[in-house]
């Protein structure tokens, strides 16, 4: 682990704890925190701020390498830690942590529900929000994946009821919501131009009072489905926390907290990198960078997420004092520990003494009432999530680069079918390649279904977000921009390689922009392109919304939907495989890299 502690008032860095012991093995209980005596002279007392992002419904410990980090060792090699997650051992950490601390805040930014695992999706992600409840949650952001069944079921996530169309799931029992504030302070209804949810929450304790600003990245547009979002209005994120810090400011209330659901990717993955090795600001790149630098110096940290990755990282502010930035990975793998130095006379934190570090969530001590939680909804879950769909002959993965890999080309080829069973014109099917969430695993899981056999869930792990098979008219020349727009525009930087079925041309990354895509090497059906046809494309709805930049595709004509997608593959896998007959893993072949 690595503590940053600032301890001068001059605006240099001038002292590091660096990286310090190995990882606790798996079922040992969560590492404690160096215990350090509240302060509390008359003046200044100790605030911990305890936060992680980017939960996503992950109940159970997360397997494969949604369950994996790495850690730096002391003598530079790096260990990789297995199984780390799970909300039982997130739970027990998080109260161990707040042991003996006057005062403890437990914060999230953002992406806490969405893109989750069957135990927790299957009921719309009402065992999440009991579960955050359960473990302390005092206030998070909105993330994006918060809106993906729409804006009325994320304010149902905070107000209780029962789901409009699937009732309550337990009869007597109604879902009551959640109890900590979800902030969204730039996302903005466009009739009342008012935010939708809470901009700001105070917290406060015997006269300390903190600042809580959430916010989620102004693109959100571009990774949601449009559906979701319809007549809501996404705010640039640093005029927005700027505009609520004077405002707290002026409520009496100095002491601030941005969280953030925009991140930044540091240089080394391993959750305890020193990121500011090089100097501060040097070891993170990404959106938050800029962020970071344009928030106002009355905002005294900033707690980030939605990359999934792990840094605690000083990036000054626009007067070039210290700020942290911290971001705790993902799927409950991490949590931050934040010490906020209050200074009672200036209700300010005194920013020259402040220390954070990440902490790995072992499989420990598991929290007795996760465990019941978790039980309960498994059970309510089997009849459904343990049904085996298919069978297939060895893992199929997704891919981990810039072309098309064999589990997206499986999606892709299940899509097709589908649309061609509604219209024999079909011809293409693209899918998105965030949308493919997990492996396809040969092994058998651990509810004990058999080697090589598929489940319900497995499936529904692979795709959680209940999208729609699409059916919509291209021109040959739009299905080229289409595919251009996947390493130009808005994807120029990271680019967002479909995977296709009925599709394959030439990828050529020596060059830049639009031309990386060899105009001349795109075969629809085995046939050259022709820039004046028509062609019959199937994406899924977030797809068919413009999502991931792909704007192209948004003008598509003559719509049709179909069932939702995993619907498709499961269809597709029982008119493909059997246990005499598993599927073979596709071929990666339908985009010639050059590189």
């Amino acid at each position: 682990m690595r503590v940053r502690t600032y301890v001068s008032g001059v605006a240099l860095l001038a002292a590091t704890a660096g990286l310090m012991g190995a990882a606790q093995p798996a079922g040992a209980s969560a590492p404690g925190i160096a215990e350090k005596p509240v302060k509390d002279n008359g003046r200044t007392v100790d605030v911990q701020l305890l936060s992680f992002n980017d939960f996503h419904g992950n109940l159970e410990v997360p397997t494969g390498s949604s369950g994996r980090l790495t850690e730096i060792q002391p003598d530079g090699s790096v260990k990789t830690i297995e199984g780390a997650g799970g909300v039982e051992y997130l739970t027990t950490a998080l109260r161990d942590a707040r042991a003996g601390k006057r005062y403890s805040i437990t914060a999230a930014a953002g992406d806490l529900i969405g893109a989750s695992p069957i135990t927790s999706a299957l009921f719309h992600d009402e065992p999440t929000i009991e579960a955050m409840n359960g473990l302390g949650l005092d206030v998070t952001s909105v993330g994006n994946h918060e809106f993906d069944e729409g804006r009325a079921e994320l304010q149902r996530m905070r107000d209780g009821g029962c789901h409009p169309v699937d009732g309550c799931y337990e009869e007597g029992r109604t879902f009551e919501g959640s109890d900590f504030p979800y902030l969204a302070a730039n996302v903005t209804d466009d009739t009342t131009g008012k935010p939708v949810l809470d901009p700001t929450f105070v917290w406060q304790k015997d006269g300390v009072k903190i600042g809580f600003i959430g916010v989620t990245l102004e693109g959100t547009p571009n990774i949601v489905s449009a559906e979701g979002i319809k007549g809501l209005s996404f705010g640039d994120e640093v005029e927005t926390i700027n505009k609520y810090a004077d405002k707290l400011q002026q409520q009496g209330v100095k002491s601030i907290v941005a969280l953030i659901h925009e991140g930044g990717v540091p240089v080394n993955g391993s959750y305890n990198y020193d990121c500011d090795s090089g100097g501060p600001g040097t070891g993170v790149s990404g959106p938050i960078v800029d962020i970071a630098k344009g928030v106002s110096p009355k905002v005294d940290a900033l707690v980030t997420g939605h990359t999934h990755n792990a840094y605690v990282c000083d990036i000054p502010d626009p007067a070039g004092n210290h700020r942290l930035v911290t971001s705790a990975s993902s799927f409950g793998r991490l949590f931050t520990d934040t010490t906020l130095t209050y200074d009672k006379a200036t209700d300010d934190i005194v920013r020259t003494a402040v220390a954070s570090a990440n902490h790995v969530v072992y499989r420990g001590t598991a929290a007795s009432d996760m465990t019941s939680l978790i039980k309960h909804y498994q059970d309510m879950a089997a009849p459904v999530a343990n049904r085996p769909i298919g069978w297939i002959a060895g893992d199929i993965k997704p891919s981990g680069g810039p072309d098309d890999s064999p589990l997206g080309n499986l999606i892709a080829d299940a899509q097709l079918a589908h649309a061609q069973s509604l219209d024999p014109k079909a011809s293409v099917a693209l899918m998105n390649p965030g949308g493919v969430r997990a492996d396809l695993t040969y092994a058998s899981s651990p509810m004990g279904e058999g080697d090589g056999v598929v489940t319900y869930r497995e499936a529904f792990t692979v795709q959680p977000f209940a999208n729609t098979v699409n059916l919509l008219d291209l021109t040959g020349a739009q299905l080229l921009t289409v595919l251009q727009q996947q390493v130009s525009g808005l994807n120029a930087a990271s680019p967002k390689i479909l995977q296709p079925a009925g599709v394959t041309y030439t990828l050529d990354m020596t060059r830049t922009g639009a031309d990386r895509i060899v105009a001349d090497s795109v075969l629809v059906a085995g046939a050259p392109l022709d820039p004046a046809a028509t062609y019959r494309v199937a994406v899924n709805s977030f797809l068919a919304g413009g999502g991931d930049g792909f704007a192209e595709i948004a003008k598509g004509t003559n719509p049709l939907v179909g069932s939702d997608d995993l619907a498709a593959l499961e269809q597709y896998l029982a008119a493909n495989s059997s246990a005499s007959a598993p599927l073979q893993p596709p071929a990666a072949d339908r985009v010639n890299v050059v590189s």
